[in-house]
């Protein structure tokens, strides 16, 4: 392993369990919050874990740039050859809710793609990581994506609202529980636990970064649906639809999430 990344790696781990920490403080305690200009939640809790992130992380890194939900955004990051892109909480609204599946999510991004991440669901105490080019696991167990072939009876997660449209529907797919926080959708995909998982538009770098290392590097595909993988760091950070899989099953799960777009577009319905 490229010694900067694994150095880069024992970073980001060691900041996320200590970011997990403080948000377990403020967990199922009733935070305050109040909703961002884009009408999303914030509580206090994330804004305490970006503020603990980014003094941790750009100390330990100084030379690196910075992209968070939480933080304003700073265009330094594009001069820069190593970023860390951060969620210092993915998945509010779950976290309000005092539902356990949210984490923290880091990854190191290069040259438009991620190199290093850690995503850690405190809650549940499960830690994610991968380096590229080196698998992604969990604790100390590797981990594999599914190698379900087709959508027929598969287990798929996405967003409410899509996933009873008939381009799933007709397949019979196994429509799993919501999970309030995207990045731990797709890092189930990562684990084999769900079969397949989408995205509708609208998610950002923040939301994808290190859950998308996991997915490749367990062995998956998370791409766009014109099966191009997501590029971070670059002047826009928000993304179209997105689906992750096997590689046997991805293109038919990609192509589903496309005739479901094309189909909520013609009907007026939300992205």
């Amino acid at each position: 392993m490229d010694w900067t990344l694994s150095a880069d790696l024992d970073v980001l781990t060691g900041a996320a369990r200590q970011a997990g920490a403080l948000a377990m403080t403020f967990f199922r305690r009733n935070p305050e919050s109040w909703a961002k200009s884009g009408g999303s939640p914030v509580t206090e809790a994330d804004i305490a874990v970006d503020t603990f992130l980014r003094n941790e992380l750009l100390r330990a890194r100084p030379d690196y740039g910075w992209l968070s939900e939480e933080t304003a955004d700073d265009p330094i990051r594009l001069e820069r050859d190593s970023v860390f892109v951060v969620d210092p909480i993915d998945g509010t609204r779950g976290f309000m809710n005092g539902d356990e599946r949210w984490c923290v999510s880091l990854a190191v991004v290069r040259e438009g793609r991620p190199v290093a991440a850690a995503l850690f669901a405190p809650a549940l105490a499960e830690m994610y990581t991968a380096v590229a080019g080196r698998g992604a696991w969990i604790d100390q167990r590797r981990l594999s994506v599914s190698a379900w072939p087709g959508l027929r009876n598969a287990r798929i997660a996405g967003p409410k609202g899509w996933l009873q449209a008939k381009p799933l529907a007709r397949h019979g797919v196994r429509v799993e529980p919501h999970v309030p926080s995207l990045a731990y959708r797709f890092a189930q995909v990562a684990n084999g636990s769900f079969d397949g998982a989408f995205a509708s538009p609208r998610s950002h770098d923040w939301d994808l970064a290190a859950c998308d290392l996991l997915v490749h590097e367990a062995g998956g595909l998370l791409t766009g649906v014109d099966g191009r993988p997501p590029a971070y760091n670059r002047d826009t950070v928000r993304h179209g639809a997105l689906a992750a899989a096997n590689r046997m099953m991805q293109p038919e799960l990609r192509s589903a999430l496309e005739r479901i777009a094309d189909e909520r577009a013609k009907a007026g319905l939300p992205s």
